[in-house]
């Protein structure tokens, strides 16, 4: 069985955002990078974008990304993603990379886990939030 990389239009986000937060919500915990209520209005208001991987039968996985434009330039950046049995849906952050490409950027960013380095062959790191608990 396979799985694709769908990006949900905008208008439809509602209708499969209750199938697919608990996804994504699970991932910003995990990081606590960001916080769920920003990630949710930016997708839901049509300033994010929601991806899913479907395996024809179900989610397997569920990510956001963002655009943003820095001083220097435009940006995609994964702001969440979450779900199970990576190995069969890794390969489709190509697309995502296609679609930022098509968009003007000239990078992509992750907001994750550190492990993320571990398994996504060409993302280096670039930057590093130190960090500490008081």
């Amino acid at each position: 069985m396979s799985v694709e990389l769908i990006c949900v239009a905008p208008d439809r986000v509602h209708e499969f955002w209750p199938h697919v937060s608990d996804l994504i919500h699970r991932a910003i915990r995990r990081t606590n990078l960001s916080h769920s209520q920003d990630i949710d209005f930016d997708v839901l208001n049509g300033d994010g974008l929601l991806w899913i991987a479907w395996n024809g039968h179900a989610v397997e996985a569920a990510a956001t990304t963002s655009l943003i434009e820095t001083d220097a330039e435009k940006v995609c950046v994964l702001t969440a993603c979450g779900g199970k049995n990576m190995r069969r849906w890794l390969s489709l952050l190509g697309e995502i990379e296609d679609y930022a490409k098509a968009e003007g950027c000239l990078r992509v960013r992750i907001f994750g886990r550190k492990g993320w380095v571990r398994v996504l062959e060409r993302y280096r790191i670039r930057n590093v939030i130190l960090e500490k608990e008081l």
